[in-house]
């Protein structure tokens, strides 16, 4: 959850400094790029600081994976976008959809957990 915390406060900061300070350095497609990094590292990290809430408070199965998934899939997107708006080599590039894949596979397996949790409490 601290690790949440921190993604958040980063997030928050990255947007703010693109929002004011980088405004006038990044073009309009490089400044909704950092937009879509920020919002999905704000996202996920929230989702994350919800999964650490539940670890603590279920006995659903496989959740630290899940959260090592999230944010491996948070470095991986957001930080992709962001080292390619610090210009990186466009190779880096590649892990931001690696990092896509990450979050949409552990948002599945958290799905599948959970629905798997709940059906052996009805039964």
């Amino acid at each position: 959850m601290g690790i949440a915390a921190a993604l958040i406060a980063t997030g928050i900061g990255i947007g703010a400094l693109g929002s004011h300070a980088l405004r006038a350095v990044l073009s309009p497609r490089q400044t909704e790029a950092l937009a879509t990094a920020v919002e999905y590292q704000l996202l996920n990290a929230l989702g994350l600081l919800l999964l650490g809430l539940l670890m603590k408070n279920t006995v659903v199965t496989g959740l630290r994976g899940i959260a090592l998934a999230l944010m491996a899939g948070i470095a991986c997107f957001s930080g992709g976008i962001y080292l390619m708006l610090a210009g990186a080599p466009s190779l880096l590039g590649l892990v931001t959809p690696v990092g896509g894949v990450l979050l949409i596979g552990a948002w599945s397996a958290l799905a599948w957990q959970l629905l798997k949790f709940s059906a052996i409490r009805n039964d």
